[in-house]
């Protein structure tokens, strides 16, 4: 148990910042299950459009340390080969 004053304000601050993680982790997700959904159902489309949202939203998270940059790129290059797929 923190005991001083700035251990406890660092538990506060810690217990705020899992939240925010939290939240932007599942926004990463949300928008990489909504692209693997259009995969899924063959729709280049809807694919593309998805495409383009998820990959800024796994860069922002690389710049917020939510992932790691090897993560995030290798992420995205399975993704668009994923989409080069389904075009074919």
């Amino acid at each position: 148990m923190a005991n001083t004053p700035s251990a406890r304000k660092a538990v506060r601050r810690i217990f705020l910042r899992t939240e925010v993680n939290k939240a932007r982790r599942s926004q990463v997700r949300t928008f990489v299950r909504k692209f693997e959904d259009a995969v899924a159902q063959g729709d280049k489309e809807a694919a593309q459009c998805a495409f383009k949202a998820v990959e800024p939203k796994l860069m922002h998270a690389v710049s917020k340390g939510l992932l790691h940059k090897n993560a995030a790129s290798r992420k995205v290059s399975r993704l668009s080969k994923s989409l080069k797929r389904l075009s074919l």
